[in-house]
């Protein structure tokens, strides 16, 4: 269904607590077909095979506007609704958070709060005065009040429901804070329930976004449609047919004013379709490039390749809750003995990530340097077979998404490349690829068997890797003694956590690890946690990838961050 949501028609349109009912059941959906290309036919544009140039004849005459291309279109622009990427590249541009991260850097910075100090479990913090919301209302302590409850409490009286809420409520901010205070307008008291190191980096991240009290109640679940935020970009309208949304400048913002009056994002779903797109100016920065994508812009005389390394971690998790096979340790090894990984990063990424051995890559404090990457061995990746009474092999279905990622920027051959591996030791694996947002829905639901997943880091806190992605976050009793699994039907259960791993040392090393300030206590804690994710191996570890970007010549200001952005208001047109 061709869809385009108009922020000010909607708004002017919903006036008061209607608006919560206006658009109800229409979440965004996008019609994605094919293999190669995404979008509502066969094409990346109207039906003659190019890309629309955004940046250059439509808006002629109206401003400078600064298309961005990435691989898929966004499910939702609600940053408590979503646990993507491609969602948040979005969301950050048009909302702020209580502290930030410096452009580029993992260093805070202030926000919509000019001072913070966090003392044992008190964190106080002096907000911002004079910021005002994209609907016109000015920010206050209420409206992150209004935030906080709206995210981690289901008896506030503006709770989403539990499906709609994202995995990072509590492990952001629910499992940590006993309440939210204020002292005025412009003052607000948090009072964690244990020391919690990782705590105002969690208050930087994308997920705690400042929504606006007003909007939280007219709006409700129509933010995932319409976002109402204080950040550098306000919302104008999505295209879902043609997979496009537009965004215009806030001539009101607090911080650095945007350079450009426009920002577009749209989806090109070849890795090279979007390289050539922006080697021939329809757009003006590219994402979730691969290798032969690099390489045409490293030739393209109109744009360049920028790149450093990432805060990310790309693998294979082994849904534990739903194949027996997956339960048996030796199981685990073995498979990842079988995966050919070197040749993985090697012949299949072109160098443009490294191999894994642990949860978090190397520039991440509590990195392990005692740990190496699974040598890819089938004698011994057979010997454990038979030793876990697995020898004469078994099938699993592979679940994997259509678009490139950061983490895994050619997907389908790297899964034809695990299922060739796995065949050599009589395993059978069938893939199942699915485009991206069904994908997230797919697992979160732990309807895999196994899939490939990864993660670019919210805050570069090992926390952010640890407890986020294989700490299932369940209470004692939903655990069973002796199984070092849970199910995902589990009270609580971190639906992140896609192995559904529930091993009990490094739960208590993880946890251990987040109530202490002491970072050199910290950081063994992580190294002891890393050896046993490494030699219990709930994934196959695969790769730390670069961040790579296109960037068109007439780009200026352009800062490639692997953590928060992307900060397109520092950017300008030549």
């Amino acid at each position: 269904m061709s869809r385009d949501i108009d922020r000010r028609a909607f708004l002017k349109a919903a006036g008061g607590a209607a608006a919560a009912a206006t658009l109800a059941g229409c979440a965004a959906d996008p019609d994605e077909t094919g293999t190669g290309t995404e979008g509502s036919g066969t094409t990346e544009a109207g039906g003659d095979g190019t890309e629309a140039t955004e940046s250059g004849t439509e808006s002629e005459g109206e401003g400078s506007t600064l298309t961005y291309a990435r691989g898929n279109d966004s499910g939702t622009l609600d940053p408590q609704n979503t646990t993507s990427g491609e969602d948040v590249k979005v969301t950050n541009q048009v909302y702020d958070q209580l502290i930030m991260f410096e452009p580029g850097q993992t260093t805070l910075r202030e926000g919509l709060a000019t001072e913070w100090n966090l003392e044992g479990t008190t964190v106080t913090l002096t907000l911002r005065e004079g910021v005002t919301f994209h609907n016109g209302d000015d920010f206050t302590a209420d409206d992150f009040i209004a935030t906080f409850n709206r995210f981690t409490n289901p008896d506030y009286e503006y709770y989403p429901g539990d499906s709609y809420v994202s995995a990072y409520g509590p492990f952001t901010l629910g499992n940590w804070i006993d309440s939210v205070s204020k002292d005025g307008d412009y003052s607000l008291t948090i009072e964690l329930n244990q020391k919690y190191a990782p705590f105002l980096r969690n208050l930087a991240m994308f997920a705690s976004s400042v929504l606006s009290q007003q909007a939280i109640q007219e709006l409700g679940q129509e933010l995932a449609q319409n976002p109402v935020g204080t950040g550098p970009f306000q919302f104008e309208n999505w295209d879902t047919s043609n997979q496009r949304i537009r965004l215009s400048a806030n001539g009101d913002y607090w911080g650095e004013a945007p350079q450009v009056d426009e920002v577009v994002f749209s989806a090109v779903g070849s890795n090279t379709t979007r390289a050539q797109t922006l080697d021939s100016g329809g757009a003006d920065i590219i994402d979730g490039i691969g290798a032969q994508a690099s390489k045409i812009v490293q030739d393209s005389s109109n744009a360049e390749l920028v790149q450093q390394a990432g805060i990310n971690v790309g693998y294979m998790a082994f849904n534990m809750a739903k194949v027996e096979a997956f339960r048996e340790t030796k199981v685990r090894q073995a498979i990842s003995h079988a995966i050919d990984t070197q040749a993985l990063v090697e012949n299949i990424f072109k160098g443009i990530a490294e191999q894994a051995s642990q949860p978090i890559p190397s520039n991440v404090f509590g990195f392990n340097d005692d740990l190496s990457p699974y040598e890819q061995n089938l004698e011994r990746a057979q010997t454990l077979l038979d030793e876990a009474g697995y020898g004469d092999g078994f099938s699993f279905e592979l679940a994997t998404f259509k678009n490139p990622r950061t983490y895994n920027p050619s997907p389908l051959q790297a899964a034809q490349l695990v299922k060739s591996n796995l065949a050599e030791i009589g395993i059978e694996v069938s893939i199942n690829q699915q485009s991206f947002n069904p994908f997230l829905d797919y697992t979160s639901a732990g309807n895999h068997d196994a899939c490939f997943l990864g993660w670019m880091t919210d805050n570069a806190d090992p926390d952010n890797f640890f407890y986020a992605l294989l700490h299932p976050q369940v209470a004692d009793g939903e655990l069973t003694e002796g199984q070092d699994w849970v199910s995902f039907d589990a009270e609580g259960f971190n639906t992140l956590n896609v192995a559904a791993w529930a091993n009990r040392d490094y739960m208590t090393l993880v946890e251990e690890a987040q109530t202490t300030y002491d970072q050199t206590v910290r950081e063994e804690k992580y190294k002891q946690a890393a050896k046993i994710a490494h030699d219990e191996a709930p994934w196959v570890f695969m790769d730390h990838a670069k961040e790579l970007r296109g960037v068109a010549n007439r780009v200026s200001g352009f800062v490639l961050a692997p953590i928060s952005g992307p900060f397109l208001n520092l950017v300008s047109l030549n």
